[in-house]
C-alpha cells in the first residue's frame, strides 16, 4: 500500500483507535464474561440489579439505554439461566419487577474480579500518570461527541476517580456455571 493511500490515512485517526480499541475490549470483555457462562450486556443487566434489586423493565430499559423489547430479551434469557427472576409488584400486580437470584448475585459479584482483570490486560505498561491522562482525553471526546448528538456524557466521574491510580489486582472469583 502507497503511503498517504486513504486507508493509510484513516487507520491514522483517533476515530480509528478508538473504534478498534473497543472492538478488542468487547471480544476479549466476551471471552472473559463466557468464563462465567455470560454473554456481552448480561454483566450490565446483573450489576444493575445488584446496585438495587427489583427494577421494573421500563427502569432497566432506561438504564441500559435499549428499547424495552431488547431489555425484555436479556432478562428473559438470564431467567433461563436461573440468574434473575421476574415477580410481581406488591402494590400493583400488573407491574413486573426483576430480581436477582442467589445464583444471579454471586454471579454479579465475580463480575468485578472480570472488568478488573480486563482493566490490568488493557492498561498493561501504562504507569498512573498515563491512565490518567488517558482518562481525561477520552472524557473530552465523550463530552465533545454528546454535545453534537444533544445527549449526555458520563461526566459523574469527576476527578475523585483519577486518585486511585494504583493498579488493582485481578481478583476473579471462581463461579460454578451449570449448563
Amino acid at each position: 500500500m502507497k503511503d498517504g493511500s486513504a486507508k493509510d490515512v484513516y487507520t491514522k485517526t483517533v476515530g480509528y483507535r478508538l473504534n478498534h480499541t473497543a472492538r478488542l475490549q468487547r471480544a476479549r470483555a466476551a471471552r472473559l464474561l463466557a468464563g462465567l457462562g455470560l454473554f456481552p450486556g448480561q454483566e450490565t443487566v446483573l450489576k444493575l440489579l445488584a446496585e438495587g434489586d427489583g427494577r421494573t423493565m421500563g427502569d432497566l430499559a432506561g438504564a441500559l439505554r435499549v428499547r424495552p423489547p431488547t431489555a425484555s430479551k436479556t432478562i428473559a434469557r438470564l431467567a433461563v439461566q436461573g440468574l434473575v427472576e421476574r415477580r410481581a409488584s406488591n402494590g400493583d400486580g400488573r407491574l413486573v419487577r426483576v430480581h436477582l437470584t442467589e445464583a444471579g448475585r454471586a454471579r454479579a459479584d465475580a463480575i468485578d474480579g472480570i472488568w478488573h482483570a480486563l482493566e490490568q490486560e488493557m492498561v498493561e505498561g501504562l504507569d498512573g500518570k498515563d491512565r490518567k491522562r488517558l482518562r481525561k482525553l477520552l472524557r473530552r471526546i465523550e463530552k465533545n461527541l454528546a454535545a453534537r448528538l444533544g445527549t449526555e456524557s458520563h461526566e459523574h466521574e469527576d476527578d475523585a476517580e483519577d486518585a486511585d491510580d494504583e493498579p488493582v489486582p485481578p481478583t476473579i472469583k471462581p463461579v460454578a456455571v451449570s449448563d
